[in-house]
This record gives C-alpha cells, sequence and structure tokens, in this order.
C-alpha cells in the first residue's frame, strides 16, 4: 500500500522561474490497485512519479509503503521495491550489453556471462518466449540494436523479474508506433495480472485510462483533480473526461496531443 499525504513540492522556489509540480496531494494506492493517470503536459504526473522514487525531497507532506515512512529514504534504497519504465525505450537497459547481460543485471547475478549458468539461461530463454518476439533466439545480442518496441517490452520484463512493490509507468508506450504500443500494453495487463503487482501508469491516451485498470485520476497544475473508479468509471467516456476537466477546472482542456490520441 502506498500513501502520500499533503505532498508538495516547488522548484526554484523564490525566484521567478519558481514552479509548483506538487501542490498539497494526497493519495492511497491499495495493493492490486492498476491506476491511470491522465492530464496534460505539466499538471505534475512525472513529478508525482520523481516523489514516490525519492528523487527529490519534498517541501511538505509524507509518503508511505506498507506502513513505513519513506519521506526522506534516498532514491536508491527505494530502488528495491519500485520499478519504473520511461517513455524512452533506451532508458531502463544497457545498449552495450546483450540481453542475455541485461537480464543477469535484473535477476541480480551481476551481469557478467561468467556468472551465468545454464539454469540461469533456461529462466530467461522461459521468460523471453513469454514475450512473443523470439528474443529467446537472440540472447547474445546487443541491447542496443533492438527495435524500440523490443526494447521496451524487454524492459518491462526486467523491471518486473523480481515482482516490485510498485511498478511506475511513465508514459511507457508514447514512443511506439500504434501496433507495437497495443502489444506492450497487452504485456503489461498480462505481467501486472499475473504478478498480482500494483501499479500506476501515466498516459495521454485517454481511451487508454478508461480501459486499462481498475482506477482513473486526472491531474491539473500539480493537484488531483478527479479520481474515479468501480460502476462510475465504467459508464464514463473520453466527452465525459473532458467534460468533467471543463466543470472541475472552470476551463476547458486545451492539450493536443491528449485531444489526439
Amino acid at each position: 500500500m502506498l500513501e502520500m499525504t499533503e505532498v508538495s513540492k516547488t522548484f526554484h522556489a523564490g525566484t521567478s522561474d519558481a514552479k509548483k509540480a506538487l501542490d498539497r496531494v494526497s493519495l492511497r494506492v491499495e495493493d492490486g490497485d492498476f491506476v491511470s493517470i491522465i492530464g496534460a503536459n505539466g499538471a505534475g504526473k512525472s513529478t508525482l512519479f520523481n516523489a514516490i522514487c525519492g528523487s527529490f525531497l519534498p517541501d511538505a507532506g509524507s509518503i508511505r509503503m506498507d506502513g513505513e515512512d519513506i519521506t526522506l529514504l534516498p532514491e536508491h534504497r527505494r530502488a528495491r521495491r519500485i520499478g519504473r519504465l520511461f517513455q524512452d525505450p533506451m532508458r531502463g537497459t544497457a545498449p552495450d550489453m546483450s540481453i542475455e547481460e541485461n537480464l543477469a543485471l535484473a535477476a541480480g547475478n551481476g551481469g557478467w556471462l561468467s556468472r551465468v549458468g545454464a539454469a540461469d539461461r533456461r529462466a530467461f530463454r522461459e521468460r523471453l518466449s513469454l514475450l512473443g518476439m523470439g528474443l529467446e533466439d537472440r540472447m547474445k545480442q546487443q541491447v542496443g540494436l533492438l527495435s524500440g518496441g523490443q526494447r521496451q517490452a524487454l524492459t518491462l520484463l526486467m523491471a518486473t523479474y523480481h515482482p516490485p512493490k510498485i511498478l511506475l509507468l511513465d508514459e511507457h508506450t508514447a514512443a511506439l508506433d500504434p501496433g507495437t504500443a497495443e502489444k506492450v500494453l497487452a504485456m503489461t495487463r498480462d505481467i501486472v495480472e499475473k504478478n498480482r503487482l500494483t501499479c500506476l501508469m501515466i498516459t495521454h491516451n485517454m481511451q487508454s485510462a478508461l480501459d486499462l485498470g481498475n482506477r482513473t485520476l486526472m491531474m491539473h497544475q500539480g493537484r488531483i483533480l478527479f479520481d474515479t473508479r468501480g460502476e462510475e468509471r465504467a459508464r464514463l467516456t473520453v466527452d465525459d473526461l473532458l467534460e468533467k476537466f471543463r466543470q472541475l477546472n472552470g476551463a476547458r482542456l486545451d492539450n493536443d496531443r491528449m485531444l489526439l490520441n
């Protein structure tokens, strides 16, 4: 369980460039929740993830995981419990190392061929085969030579090799073509369900925000505008989301990327 209470963060405070990125955000995520998060650029979505990961100390508020206060816990101390994928498929893997070596790193075997045994290779092949991309037959290939979709699928596999307490997906399909994005989203759904992961996913695709998971949040200017789940969420359409934004914010949503999606 993740609980954020009144978390605030202002960057460049006291200067003309001051930007309030999080404004008294309170959020409770139960074990097994799959939360999709939408909002225009600058709404605070990635900053919310950075706060959870410990990329900075909040100006105010607290963050607890499974009852433990992690507000002041350094980022590297949280990393074992938090998996994260980024929009850029080039992040999250070592491009000059092979698929096998990258999986060895994820498995905790050091990433060197001399420390990867036959049992490890069998385990890697089995997991790679679940992706349906043929990567199990290319384990010696450098990761930097993979396509964006292949690399993002591998990154997803690595981030969940040892199931984390929380999986954060930061627009992890945004840089992929539509067909590949659908495949990676399907893999995401399968991996989250199989491992019963608690997951938060940022997306600009409002339909995906309603189709995936059990809960949808909309953020704006560092605040959570609304939080919906259950029967209310099941009845919502994309037009309903746009209307809710207008009602709560007093203005129409003006974000081409979200509207086009």
